[in-house]
């Protein structure tokens, strides 16, 4: 192995299984994937059952592990190296804690916990790289990525290539096999059941993407793979197509088999067995909403996501179009609530010209940037409720609410920064704000109060400001408006809302 290349780990724990990917990732930003290794173990059964993993699958789950832990040690990866997730069996076990502890006594591995949202992150990227510039329909058209897993699915929508909305539904292959079984268990109840809950999932989501309107469907996952290589043909080395109505009719000519049958005719393991009729039903139900023709299928996972987050670490050009993705979410969002759109967009701009002319004062990283683009963005969403305390009913909205690629402590770091965007203080009798890590207090503090003073110039929601230069002489900051306007009303907002600036900063901040 050449000296500049690194060895990586990637373990994931999933509702039915263990699988491990092992890559040697090169210096140019690309790897060779070395061995790959899956063990069936039953987690999600357990937890979706009982609400936490049994002292049976527990112990299944250590060995699995534990003998991962040899074949990696035979590669030689180094540790830090090692990236171990686990995804909704282990998230929803009441027990998730104990477990993650005795993983970490017992065989040194230390699981994180990916939430939905971020499960999304990591398959969009993985989709991303699967399809490469050879699907020009998927940057042009209306999109659709869904991975059906054994305890959630993850859906994606996209509006020309751009993010309209990622969620992650509680519509697992475990889960409805559950319910089935608490029912008749016969396939007419199984399908019933799931339409019921992808027409009403179709409901919701037409707020934001009728899916009636896409055109490219992506279905990732273990059976959508399977079926692919039934079915379809392979595309390149990252991803197969799939005929519409011959996906469908392959399912409807399964849909009857049992479980033995499954496992004997589709050459597949009983552990995936078990779920795989409900899966390629959901994945049906969805396809049949859809105007696409055909399936594009991936043969990358999570996994391979985690990979490519490893190196777009180091590569600008994926990262901002990462970012860029994650502010069309948040657009979205926005729109979903009915925000005045141009006043918003307007605030984000400026609030960017001012972090990015403020950036020895401030110290706030490229992340932090994308957060408070996010948080200038929907700093009004909560209009849509009230007026009168409009601050806290954004701050609940954004809280509660999901943007792609966002994880839940970010989403509360620019949750507080929508609360404090007017009127009050950062306050320590406010629960949601004495939460954060202290570190997170601060990034809240300076970017609600960059973003207070960019909602300032923008007062009359008028975009009067059209554009602004930044300079800091001594103990005051200018700023400076192109051209000649009446800015009295902004110099009164910036009067009203410049306090926190100059409390976070030790400037006093002046309209030229």
């Amino acid at each position: 192995m050449n000296a500049k290349n690194q060895l990586a780990a990637i373990l994931e724990i999933g509702s039915t299984g263990i699988r491990l990917l092992v890559a040697e990732i090169y210096g140019n930003d690309t790897w060779h994937i070395l061995d790959r290794a899956g063990r069936p173990v039953s987690l999600g059964r357990d937890v979706f059952t009982s609400g936490q993993v049994s002292r049976e699958s527990f112990m299944e789950c250590l060995s699995v592990l534990q003998n991962f832990r040899e074949l990696i040690a035979g590669w030689g990866v180094a540790d830090d190296d090692i990236h171990v997730i686990a995804t909704s069996a282990l998230r929803a076990a009441k027990n998730r804690d104990m477990i993650v502890d005795r993983v970490r006594q017992e065989t040194g591995f230390r699981i994180s916990i990916v939430e939905g949202i971020e499960e999304n992150r990591l398959m969009y990227l993985a989709v991303r790289f699967a399809l490469k510039n050879d699907f020009p329909l998927f940057w042009r058209a209306n999109s659709l990525i869904i991975d059906v897993g054994g305890g959630s699915t993850e859906l994606m929508l996209l509006r020309r290539g751009k993010m309209v909305a990622a969620h992650s539904l509680r519509l697992g292959t475990i889960l409805v096999d559950q319910q089935s079984r608490l029912a008749t268990g016969s396939a007419v109840f199984q399908e019933r059941y799931l339409n019921e809950n992808v027409r009403n999932t179709a409901e919701l989501l037409r707020s934001e993407m009728d899916l009636s309107y896409v055109r490219t469907f992506v279905a990732a996952g273990s059976d959508a793979r399977m079926v692919a290589r039934n079915i379809g043909w392979e595309f390149n080395e990252n991803c197969w197509i799939a005929d519409r109505t011959a996906f469908i009719k392959f399912i409807e000519k399964i849909s009857s088999y049992s479980v033995e049958e499954c496992v004997k005719k589709l050459k597949i393991p009983y552990v995936d067995a078990e779920g795989i009729i409900p899966g390629l039903l959901i994945y049906k139900l969805f396809l049949e909403r859809t105007a696409a023709n055909r399936l594009i299928v991936p043969t990358v996972s999570i996994r391979e996501g985690m990979l490519i987050n490893l190196t777009a670490q180091v590569d600008p050009e994926i990262q901002e179009e990462f970012f860029s993705q994650v502010i069309a979410s948040a657009m979205n969002l926005g729109r979903k609530y009915r925000y005045d759109e141009a006043h918003n967009r307007h605030v984000a701009s400026l609030s960017l010209v001012l972090f990015d002319a403020l950036v020895q004062e401030h110290g706030m990283g490229r992340r932090d940037r994308l957060l408070l683009e996010v948080a200038a963005i929907l700093h009004d969403i909560g209009m849509f409720i009230r007026s009168s305390g409009h601050h806290r009913h954004g701050q609940y909205i954004v809280a509660n609410s999901e943007v792609f690629g966002l994880h839940k402590d970010e989403l509360s770091i620019v949750s507080n920064v929508v609360r404090y965007h007017r009127s009050e203080l950062p306050s320590e009798t406010d629960i949601d704000y004495i939460a954060l890590q202290r570190e997170e207090r601060v990034l809240v503090q300076k970017m609600a109060a960059i973003l207070r003073v960019a909602d300032a110039l923008d007062r009359g929601h008028s975009q009067q400001i059209k554009s602004i230069t930044v300079e800091r002489r001594n103990d005051m900051v200018f700023i400076t408006p192109s051209g000649v306007h009446d800015t009295s009303l902004e110099r009164i907002g910036l009067e009203e809302k410049g306090n926190l600036f100059e409390n976070v900063f030790g400037y006093k901040i002046m309209l030229a």
